[in-house]
Order: C-alpha cells, then structure tokens, then sequence
C-alpha cells in the first residue's frame, strides 16, 4: 500500500453450516468472526487507515512482525488499478503502507472443544509484473499460533482491478477458544496483499 501514497495514489462469502455435536446444525447466515468484512472502522471513500503492531480495531488485533495494516475503502485507485472489495465497502491491505513485513490481524473466538468450524475467507491481489504490486498475493493462516494454510492469489485480471480467490480451511477445535491469525506472505518489493470477507461457522 505504499505506492497508494507515494505515487498518488470478487461475491458474498460461502456460508456453510456445519453439524454441532448432537445439537443440529448451525445457522448457514452465523459467523463467529466479527468485522469479518473490515466495515469498521469506516474510512473515507478512496482512503484507508493504518493500525500498527500492537494496535486493536473491532473484532481484530494486529500481530505479527512489527509494522502495520491498512483499512482501504473499495474505490482506492493507485497507478490506474481499482482496488475494490470483495464484499462490501472496504477490505484489508496486509502490507500497509512502508511496512511490507510478516504482519498481520487476529481475532479469538469462543468454540467448543472437539467440534468442528469452517473458516472461509478471500484473498485479494492485482497483477503489475514489474512494478510495486507484484503478481501474486500469499496469506499464511495461524490457528492458535500454528500454520495451517499457505493460501496465494496468482489471478491475473486483465482489467485493471483487485481480483478475489476463496480459499476454505476446516479446524477442529482443542479448547474453548481458538485465535485465527492472517499475516502478510509477501516479499518486501509487493505492497498490496488484500483479505477480506472472512467467516467462521
């Protein structure tokens, strides 16, 4: 996200209900993740925000390696690229903006231990071979501070705009609550890595 400044700057999430215990099935339209679409905190039409390290925005923390992440508003456009969400209004740049470290965002939620939760989420990336962007965009996905899911976005659009792949993990529970973490996979040299629409259920 850095070239948003200094250079002056795809569809709803599958919801999928899963058994719980001997209890029925979970609700398809529940997810345990809050903020899962980045709304909050809203930001101006073509801007972002920045948190570092450290920092806390609703439903998320920021971890990882010292640096920061940005909110961006889905009408950001930087060297002729749209930069549109996912879903919604706004979506996560993991690369912030002069920070393109191992950093990242995380949110505990509360599980029963044994049962099993579908997290679904999208990765957003733009296709600039040879410039600050880069060609592909990597989120690697911790559960409780363990790797569970390398997931790159290598689509090439051809017009000029973020696009979104889905990526699915199934995660079985070993306590009462879990900590999902997503951090930057990227290089130093690429400066937008999107995340968005994430959903737990």
């Amino acid at each position: 996200m850095r070239a948003f400044i200094s250079r002056g700057v795809a569809c709803a999430a599958l919801a999928i209900g899963v058994l719980i215990g001997g209890c029925g099935t979970a609700s398809a339209t529940t997810n345990l993740i809050k903020n899962g679409g980045f709304e909050v905190p809203a930001v101006p039409a073509g801007g972002f925000k920045l948190f570092s390290t450290g920092r806390s925005f609703t439903g998320w923390r920021v971890v990882g390696a010292r640096g920061n992440v940005g909110v961006v508003s889905g009408r950001y456009r930087g060297d002729g690229i749209t930069f549109n969400a996912e879903s919604g209004a706004q979506w996560m740049d993991l690369t912030g903006f002069e920070s393109n470290t191992p950093t990242g965002v995380a949110e505990s939620v509360s599980t029963t231990r044994g049962h099993e939760y579908h997290l679904t989420f999208w990765v957003g990336n733009v296709y600039d071979p040879g410039g600050i962007f880069g060609v592909s965009s990597t989120v690697k996905v911790y559960v409780n501070g363990v790797r569970k899911l390398t997931a790159t976005n290598s689509l090439h659009p051809a017009n000029h705009k973020q696009a979104w792949k889905e990526f699915a993990l199934t995660i079985k529970a070993t306590s009462g609550r879990i900590t999902i973490s997503f951090i930057n996979g990227d290089p130093r040299t690429d400066n937008s890595n999107g995340l968005d629409a994430v959903r737990l259920s």
